[in-house]
């Protein structure tokens, strides 16, 4: 597999399936903008087999060997063969410092999904969110350079928290009635007085979505913390996506029935805006 052809193939997965992050991602300087496409491209492979129809054993074990991969790309000796998106993540992980074993945190979180965990709690939430996107945060560190990695690591893992808790009020319908999935804790279900499966009292279910909306604003107020660490493409970048999460959990906000009623979204021309912002203000 040629490297230009995996990166290229990394890149077209990216414009199709990412539909904020590549807003994004497009404002990074060409290696940058590369790495993250492949970045992107294992993990919406990943989710891609979590969120899959096949039976559960068909996923767990897709995800086994992902895992492998994985392993594969985080040893010295680095997997090549012909697959696009592991020929680009390996070269990224030999130009940039990604914790590659940061992905297991990935698989975990997808194979939570597969088995059907429910969150008792807010913290049991964030572990999992941790996971799924925080994962990704620690990741894009590696390409982005932040001036004190240390410091940057948290800041990141709550901003992947907050962006991920969007997510998950934004697709209440679709994950309870396709995937049989409700992500919302259950001690906070009973404080509203919320049915297990969301689907009453009305006014309770409001509730609850404004409650976590307000809890997600707490954590994008942590996570947008990371914005001075980075270079002004890399801060234009994470400052894009972030943007147009906040606006659509601002949407939410503001008519959280909305969520109820189908998934919410932002014109193409509104998330162009957030990025042509994110840019100005960070060479600034």
């Amino acid at each position: 597999m040629n490297l230009d052809q995996a990166y290229l193939r990394c890149e077209e997965i990216t414009s199709a399936e990412a539909r904020n992050f590549s807003y994004g991602i497009k404002l990074l300087p060409p290696p940058k903008r590369r790495a993250m496409c492949a970045l992107y491209a294992m993990a919406r492979r990943i989710d891609d087999i979590g969120d899959g129809g096949e039976p559960a054993p068909d996923k767990l074990a897709a995800l086994a060997g992902v895992r492998k991969d994985v392993t594969a790309l985080a040893g010295a000796d680095r997997r090549q063969g012909d697959d696009p998106v592991l020929v680009a993540l390996a070269d990224v992980a030999r130009r940039f410092p990604i914790p590659v074993a940061a992905l297991d945190d990935l698989i975990d979180g997808c194979e939570m999904d597969v088995h059907g965990a429910d969150y008792a709690s807010f913290d049991d939430l964030v572990g999992y969110c941790r996971r799924v996107a925080g994962s990704i945060g620690r990741l894009s560190l590696g390409i982005y350079g932040p001036t004190d990695p240390e410091r940057a690591e948290p800041l990141a893992d709550a901003l992947g928290v907050a962006l991920q808790i969007t997510n998950i009020l934004r697709d209440i319908v679709e994950d309870r009635d396709q995937m049989g999935r409700v992500y919302l804790p259950a001690e906070d279900r009973d404080r509203f007085g919320v049915a297990p499966d969301l689907r009453g009292p009305i006014d309770g279910v409001l509730a609850l979505i404004t409650y976590e909306a307000g809890r997600a604003e707490e954590w994008y107020d942590r996570g947008l913390a990371l914005l001075p660490q980075l270079d002004w493409r890399s801060r234009a970048c994470t400052a894009a996506m972030a943007g147009i999460y906040r606006r659509l959990l601002g949407r939410i906000q503001r008519d959280p029935a909305g969520v109820l009623r189908g998934r919410m979204s932002l014109p193409g021309p509104e998330k162009a805006a957030v990025a042509v912002r994110a840019l100005a203000r960070g060479a600034a």
